[in-house]
């Protein structure tokens, strides 16, 4: 006897895939956040290295306080891109978490399922045995044949 099939099988295995795509699209964000924080990071260490020449012109002091500044533009525009890196990671990983819970529900009904047709069967197969053993009791011994009952 063939078992009946769980009917949402076909949208479990999409749950699956779009789960595994999801968590796929969060890794591939918290390395981009990642990358974007290291940026950063080093574009700050750069900044804090840096120092105005000593004994320059007035015009190269002036164009050491603008690349400084430009610098510190920079460094304060990768903590920017970080920040919304971050942020869009814990989106994304948001977004998987919610694809794991909806997956997690279907499997937790496919072993419902499963399981009811296990006690299903054992109920069968108890049924089974217990109409052979009743049916050998419930039979009287036909002419010829020696028979005892259990009073015997």
């Amino acid at each position: 006897m063939k078992q009946p099939a769980f009917r949402l099988e076909p949208v479990l295995r999409l749950r699956r895939t779009e789960e595994r795509a999801a968590s796929l699209a969060a890794a591939a964000a918290a390395r981009d956040a990642a990358a974007a924080a290291e940026r950063a990071v080093q574009d700050a260490e750069a900044l804090s290295t840096r120092s105005v020449p000593r004994a320059a012109s007035g015009a190269a002091f002036v164009a050491a306080m603008v690349a400084s500044a430009t610098a510190a533009a920079d460094v304060s525009e990768a903590r920017a891109i970080a920040r919304a890196r971050s942020e869009q990671a814990e989106a994304v990983r948001a977004r998987w978490t919610a694809a794991a819970q909806r997956t997690k529900g279907l499997e937790r009904l496919r072993e419902r399922h499963l399981d009811a047709l296990r006690a299903a069967a054992e109920t069968a197969e108890a049924r089974t045995v217990d109409d052979l053993v009743t049916g050998r009791h419930g039979r009287r011994p036909q002419d010829g044949e020696e028979g005892t009952t259990w009073t015997d």
